[in-house]
């Protein structure tokens, strides 16, 4: 079997997977001891955060470490909230096609008084820039928009709405869950925060980053964020708890190893992509989302007249593939994404993403894959 999910999580690169088990047996201190193996700990937390912030253009000390993008994206709008309480600004635009990590505490805000606006971004899955700044007003505290789409790969605008936003006093987050690394220009603009996110890169699970970036036209003061865990005080106090040496490193290690094979992983997802879909030629689908603005390793497939479910089930022994998000797939219904997107009932119903890290999927057998599309009844 094919594993064709890589938007779920990627298998830990072996280097990666060396380095964290340096730091697991071989060093082990704690950052916060004061002895000589904590500071050899917490010298290469410094190293890995300052690494890590200069793949975003983010000074060091704007980048916080957490468990990944889900609590990174917590962090960043719950913790907005306050500031946004007392300033009296309690509108926030996001659009309908985000992550559950971004809707369901928005949906939290929104019982907490604030008027949260569900932007959809039609057929092509992408909003424009002017979608959102028409609906800007004086009292919006945020724009939260994700980079790339978890379901579909299409790419948002991000870093031209992070320029048409520094003239006004609204934030923005972005969940860079799927994007980071992948498109990484696009994360140097002055997007406000940042959550990062490491096993969609092969870093191992459970660690993650949050930049959180200063404004020049706010007298460089970093967005107003208060904490919602309480404990120790590390990471700025926004993350207490004890620093995960290990999964930092690892997570450096992988954003390293990205960036430096970026070119060949681009050229490589191009031509599985080319690859699957010659294969798929004889069957018939519909691509979901705009292809001109898409990454290369995510793509969302329609089959006419054939169940998802009964597609999954006949594909068990073939690829891994998924139905949507990892997140919201244990008990299926359509997915929110392609509906909001206004496709027609049949095919936000039948969506079957395709996402791959191409090392990882070298023994794919299109021609397989096919056969057994083909081989299914279309349901009535």
């Amino acid at each position: 079997m094919t594993y064709l999910d890589a938007a779920a999580t990627t298998r830990v690169d072996q280097r990666v997977a060396d380095v964290v088990l340096h730091w697991m047996t071989a060093e082990f201190g704690n950052a916060g001891s004061r002895h000589e193996y904590g500071s050899r700990a917490k010298r290469a937390v410094e190293r890995a955060r300052e690494y890590l912030a200069s793949t975003v253009d983010a000074e060091p000390d704007e980048l916080i470490f957490t468990s990944g993008a889900t609590e990174s994206n917590n962090i960043a709008l719950l913790g907005l909230a306050p500031y946004g309480e007392r300033s009296g600004r309690r509108h926030i635009i996001t659009s309908a096609i985000e992550h559950k990590a971004v809707l369901e505490p928005l949906q939290h805000l929104a019982g907490r008084g604030y008027e949260v606006e569900f932007l959809s971004p039609g057929p092509s899955g992408r909003l424009t820039v002017e979608a959102v700044m028409e609906r800007l007003r004086p009292d919006t505290l945020l724009v939260s928009l994700m980079h790339v789409n978890n379901e579909t790969g299409v790419i948002q605008p991000v870093a031209e709405l992070a320029r048409e936003l520094q003239s006004t006093g609204t934030y923005l987050h972005v969940d860079a869950a799927q994007g980071y690394g992948k498109v990484p220009e696009d994360l140097t603009a002055p997007i406000d925060l940042i959550s990062i996110s490491g096993h969609k890169i092969g870093a191992p699970k459970g660690v993650g980053a949050l930049v959180t970036r200063r404004r020049e036209a706010m007298d460089d003061e970093r967005p107003p964020l208060e904490p919602i865990m309480f404990g120790g005080g590390q990471e700025r106090k926004l993350r207490p708890g004890t620093l995960p040496v290990p999964l930092i490193m690892g997570l450096a290690e992988a954003a390293r190893i990205f960036d430096a094979e970026r070119v060949q992983w681009e050229k490589a997802a191009r031509d599985l992509r080319s690859r699957l879909l010659a294969g798929l030629a004889s069957t018939r689908f519909r691509i979901n989302g705009d292809q001109e603005h898409v990454v290369p390793h995510i793509i969302n497939l329609s089959f006419e007249d054939i169940d998802a479910e009964a597609l999954l089930v006949a594909l068990k022994d073939v690829v891994a593939v998924a139905t949507g998000s990892a997140c919201t797939s244990a008990s299926y219904t359509p997915s929110h994404v392609l509906r909001a997107m206004g496709l027609p009932e049949e095919a936000a119903s039948n969506g079957l993403r395709f996402s791959w890290f191409p090392s990882q999927a070298t023994d794919l057998d299109v021609e397989e894959l096919a056969r057994s599309i083909a081989k299914l009844r279309p349901y009535s």
